[in-house]
């Protein structure tokens, strides 16, 4: 497992002394491997189990703020592995696919820079902070929690602290080449400013009722979507190989 930056996607020069051009999609391995993990559960889910197969399946799978008002002891170990299992459960086509675009879009630099291991717990991680950011909101509430918008929304937050260069708009193909800024040096890069303050808009919005992305997604969980971005956001440099002001040496 690669578990550092990852080179393997910088451009290669061409014969000609050129640079050779790069695949729209040119996505790091384990990306590709949880793009198709999350079609696969989808497919499964939604045109393979029954009814009831199914339901059961997403209440066991699923994350719900109800089971942590009773004692822990008096149930199934569903509490300990729901907040990382919703995660990889979505509700229809339009509700993966929406995930899935932002996933390509942010976890790339992300997966590059980090490498595969720490993308994994990364991924756990977000996922569980994002489910009780949740909780915290609405606890005692018996409504079910399912996507991956929360883990997109820590990958966002984790790639405003150094996929956005100054003076320059968002670098999904070399973002992860550039230096970790500070939690205060990132806001003092006017595009992960406006970058910020439009998706903290957007997700309030939503909260107030305002829909964004059409009535076929559901209700959207606005509070697990802040709580992931925080966590990525404040929490990144954990995860991160290269300290501060360090840009990795790219391959020949």
């Amino acid at each position: 497992m690669n578990d550092g930056p990852d080179m393997a996607d910088e451009p290669r020069e061409t014969d000609d002394g050129g640079e050779r051009s790069q695949p729209v999609f040119n996505l790091p391995q384990s990306l590709v491997v949880t793009l198709a993990l999350l079609v696969v559960i989808y497919v499964v889910q939604d045109y393979v189990l029954d009814d009831d197969t199914r339901a059961t399946m997403v209440v066991n799978l699923a994350f719900t703020p109800l089971r942590y008002v009773y004692p822990l002891s008096d149930q199934g170990l569903e509490w300990a592995w729901t907040p990382v299992t919703y995660s990889l459960l979505h509700g229809s086509v339009e509700h993966i696919l929406f995930n899935a675009l932002w996933l390509m879009a942010f976890g790339a630099p992300v997966v590059r820079r980090i490498g595969t291991l720490r993308y994994v717990v990364f991924w756990i991680l977000s996922a569980v902070a994002a489910a009780f950011f949740h909780a915290a909101l609405n606890w005692g509430n018996e409504t079910l929690l399912i996507g991956a918008s929360g883990v997109v929304s820590a990958l966002m937050g984790a790639a405003c602290r150094f996929a956005f260069p100054e003076r320059r708009g968002y670098d999904r193909t070399h973002g992860h080449l550039y230096p970790r800024q500070s939690i205060l040096g990132a806001f003092r890069n006017r595009t992960v400013v406006i970058f910020t303050a439009m998706w903290f808009i957007g997700n309030l919005l939503i909260a107030f009722g305002v829909t964004l992305f059409g009535a076929d997604m559901g209700p959207i969980a606005w509070d697990a979507h802040i709580g992931g971005f925080l966590f990525g956001f404040l929490l990144f440099g954990l995860f991160d190989p290269l300290p501060p002001s360090v840009m990795p040496i790219t391959q020949p």
